[in-house]
């Protein structure tokens, strides 16, 4: 019988040749841990949605944040879980703030992680929205002032990056200007530049109590559909002031990653939401799956299609399994 001069099995006989060849290779350095932060001592509830997961108080957002830190996970995502809400979201930027001061906390405590905070105002208004709304019209350029004034108060609490997730046109290059004209020209701008309108969000609206209380999000997050509009998005989020682009939920876009990875040469980061954790985790207490061979198949997929960087609450668990 005769065989073609290549033979891939050669190479696939032992797990040193296997490891020699391998073309994408997950790192800890890869990895954020989105935390959540919520008023309190001693507070750790838990979020059944997402096993593992939980609302923390400072005390104990620390305690984890250390964890993360100690496995060498470069930063962590900040999201805030306020004690009132109203309509202009005054929580959202307010100095006593939530993730005001759990980040002063953790800068405090742990100065070289690196804190990441989210900036959206759908935890802190009392409609659930992303934005000012007008009637039941999210208004949007109503909504940049109250956006700026958040990412400005998580910068001058100590934030080394901030997130805008609202999908407001115009918010990067409104940040970007409060930052500079405030002498924080030195914080970048993670942009949730390609952010789809997407069912895997469920349990973060759990975690967040962030759930529109009307309507959808559908008028300023990104139609499934469309791959097209991905490109515009960011290129208009780079062109506005930009340092790192994200596409947001990561599995089932990979080829939006794996698209702007060729198009786009900024840092390009990928979130695997709380949906994609969610359903790994319940496969796995049922039996059906091996949960960490497909955590880890999963991350390795974002990593290979062009993500830089991945936003992922399986942060611990991978860093953890990559030490091991």
């Amino acid at each position: 019988m005769l065989f073609p001069d290549y033979r891939p099995r050669r190479l696939r006989q032992n797990d040193a040749f296997r490891r020699m060849i391998r073309e994408t290779r997950l790192s800890v350095d890869d990895l954020i841990l989105p935390l959540f932060a919520i008023d309190g001592k001693g507070v750790k509830n838990p979020i059944d949605s997402m096993p593992g997961h939980f609302q923390l108080s400072i005390d104990n957002l620390i305690n984890t944040s250390k964890k993360a830190y100690e496995l060498g996970i470069p930063a962590i995502m900040l999201f805030g879980i306020p004690d009132k809400k109203d309509p202009l979201a005054t929580s959202a930027y307010a100095k006593d703030g939530i993730v005001q001061k759990a980040t002063r906390a953790l800068k405090n405590k742990m100065p070289d992680l690196n804190v990441i905070t989210d900036v959206c105002l759908c935890q802190y208004t009392d409609h659930g929205h992303c934005g000012f709304v007008d009637g039941q019209i999210i208004d949007n350029d109503a909504s940049l002032d109250l956006l700026a004034r958040t990412a400005l108060s998580h910068a001058k609490s100590g934030a080394d990056m901030v997130a805008p997730s609202d999908m407001m046109d115009g918010r990067v290059a409104e940040i970007r200007n409060i930052l500079d004209e405030n002498d924080l020209s030195n914080i970048p701008i993670m942009s949730y530049a390609a952010k789809y309108c997407s069912a895997f969000y469920g349990p973060f609206r759990d975690a967040a109590d962030s759930a529109p209380k009307f309507g959808d999000r559908r008028t300023y997050q990104m139609d499934p559909a469309n791959a097209l509009e991905a490109i515009r998005e960011v290129s208009m989020d780079i062109e506005e002031g930009a340092d790192i682009i994200m596409v947001k939920p990561a599995l089932p876009y990979l080829d939006i990653v794996c698209r702007i990875r060729e198009e786009i040469d900024l840092p390009l980061a990928a979130y695997n939401v709380s949906g994609e954790y969610a359903m790994i985790k319940a496969a796995d207490k049922m039996g059906w799956i091996d949960g960490k061979k497909v955590m880890m198949e999963s991350l390795t997929a974002i990593k290979r299609a062009g993500a830089d960087m991945i936003l992922t609450y399986f942060a611990i668990e991978a860093a953890e399994e990559l030490r091991a």
